[in-house]
């Protein structure tokens, strides 16, 4: 199988935006969109960007203009017919994606890749309907997918090698870096992000610290952002919809269950930076109530200029609050690195290489245990287990590694 032609379907900011590295990287390239007036916003959308990019010196003239030419509105599905891969964008709904990959199936060539940008659904779902099912694979871009070097490569149970080694290709040649994944819930990136997130909330609830200073401990020892501005930025009901597919995919396990922080907060309608307020307050003035203790998202920033270590006095010397923190923290994403290799979700070396990409940590969750240590990971573990529940039990590997 090779790849010269690619098509993509939605328009939206992810589709036009994976339709401009497409196109950025030599490929024939023709966005597709039911909704007419979404179609013309997506090309025009993509047409700025590469001009804006040209202006930055993030590409040169030449390149800008030979990518814009390459690219071109198709105003019906079978205008994708001579793709070789065609990469979905659609929204996050199983029946909608179902649908339309049967409908791609018979309008494409039997040798097309059919490929699912999908977070957060089994690429083995999207794919129920298509006769031929080997040539389905995920093709997970982050967004926004002209700035996010990372791509996920899924393989389902069917997918074949010849299908997953040219997708693999492509996305070297759009300029991305790819990792393989195995389709289960979240792939490699989402779900080695879980604990980031969940255990924080978990401290946040257990009175270890507020939002806002965990989150200058995780900024001061070198991750991009902390938790709750995350959070807030991605929005609270969509990360919550998340960590509720996760829990019920992942058969209910105690360390994904949702936070009832979270549940309250968004049942409120506090949604992160969107609604004004989340666990940060957004609004000019300021809003007054919420359960949980709400900051100025102005206030107390940190460098983030940290080097991320586990000695309690490097520790205390970066913030006094890091002590209790961070340890727990990274014994938590060694923990769920443990559980990912055992499951065989993919590589040691491609699950670092999606946290420093995909969500720019300062170590990947494999370069993380081996800073704490399996022995001290699991001693944390066990320690939050016997006050804490099943959500801190250590992973048979994890156990393993620490000679156990």
């Amino acid at each position: 199988m090779s790849v010269e032609r690619v098509g993509v379907v939605g328009a939206g900011t992810m589709g036009a935006g994976i339709a401009q590295v497409a196109a950025l990287g030599g490929f024939e390239t023709r966005l597709h969109d039911p909704v007419p007036d979404a179609l013309d916003t997506g090309i025009g959308r993509l047409h700025r960007a590469l001009a804006k990019g040209r202006t930055k010196g993030l590409w040169s003239d030449a390149e800008a203009e030979a990518a814009s030419d390459r690219v071109g509105a198709a105003t019906s599905l079978a205008d994708l017919r001579e793709c070789d891969l065609v990469i979905e964008a659609a929204p996050e709904d199983l029946a909608l994606k179902r649908q339309l990959f049967a409908d791609l199936a018979t309008v494409c060539g039997t040798d097309a890749i059919l490929a699912t940008n999908t977070s957060s659904l089994p690429v083995t779902d999207v794919a129920a309907e298509v006769p031929g099912r080997e040539r389905v694979v995920g093709m997970h871009f982050f967004n926004p997918p002209a700035l996010m070097k990372l791509v996920e490569v899924v393989a389902t149970a069917e997918s074949s090698p010849a299908a997953l080694e040219a997708t693999t290709e492509a996305g070297v040649r759009m300029g991305r870096t790819p990792i393989r994944a195995r389709d289960c819930p979240g792939f490699i990136a989402n779900r080695l992000a879980r604990p980031f997130s969940l255990e924080s909330l978990r401290m946040l609830a257990a009175g270890v610290a507020d939002a806002q200073t965990i989150d200058r401990v995780c900024r001061g020892v070198g991750f991009r952002m902390g938790p709750f501005e995350l959070i807030d930025l991605i929005g609270l009901d969509v990360n919550l919809s998340v960590a509720r597919s996760f829990y019920a995919q992942g058969g209910e396990p105690e360390r994904w269950r949702p936070s009832p922080i979270q549940e309250s907060l968004v049942a409120k309608g506090d949604l992160g930076r969107k609604s004004g307020r989340g666990f940060y307050d957004y609004s000019d003035p300021p809003l007054t109530v919420s359960p949980v203790p709400s900051h100025r998202i102005a206030r107390e920033r940190s460098s983030g200029n940290g080097e991320l270590t586990l000695d309690p006095g490097e520790l205390a010397a970066i913030d006094p609050a890091a002590p209790a923190i961070v340890p727990r923290l990274v014994a938590q994403i060694a923990n769920e690195a443990a559980f990912a290799l055992e499951e065989e979700v993919g590589s040691p070396a491609d699950m670092d290489t999606a946290m420093r990409l995909g969500f720019n940590w300062p170590r990947g969750p494999i370069e993380l245990t081996a800073l704490i240590g399996a022995g001290r990971a699991v001693e944390l573990l066990e320690e939050l287990r016997a006050g804490r529940g099943d959500a801190y039990a250590p992973a048979p590997r994890l156990l393993a590694q620490a000679g156990r």
